[in-house]
């Protein structure tokens, strides 16, 4: 059995990630640290880490995403190498 050396390894903590351009927040465990705090759902205070982007504002996952013109560039493609 293998085990984790005492002493050497950052603390593994609930901690709230939050997405203030989209307004969400999610609980998880993490070993990042912050000097800011937030009351969670549950009365207590938990350290926040603020991140630019997550699942709730990322253009892949909300569908907002800009779709790339790839049949009009396969033409042209085709137009200069293609068979003749």
């Amino acid at each position: 059995m293998t085990l984790m050396r005492k002493g050497i390894h950052p603390a593994y903590r609930p901690v709230v990630f939050r997405d203030a351009s989209a307004g969400f927040q999610m609980l998880t465990r993490s070993t990042a640290t912050s000097e800011k705090a937030v009351e969670w759902e549950d009365g207590r205070t938990y350290p926040v880490v603020d991140v630019d982007v997550s699942s709730a504002s990322h253009p892949f996952y909300t569908g907002r995403g800009r779709v790339l013109d790839t049949a009009g560039r396969v033409e042209r493609f085709n137009r200069r190498y293609g068979k003749a």
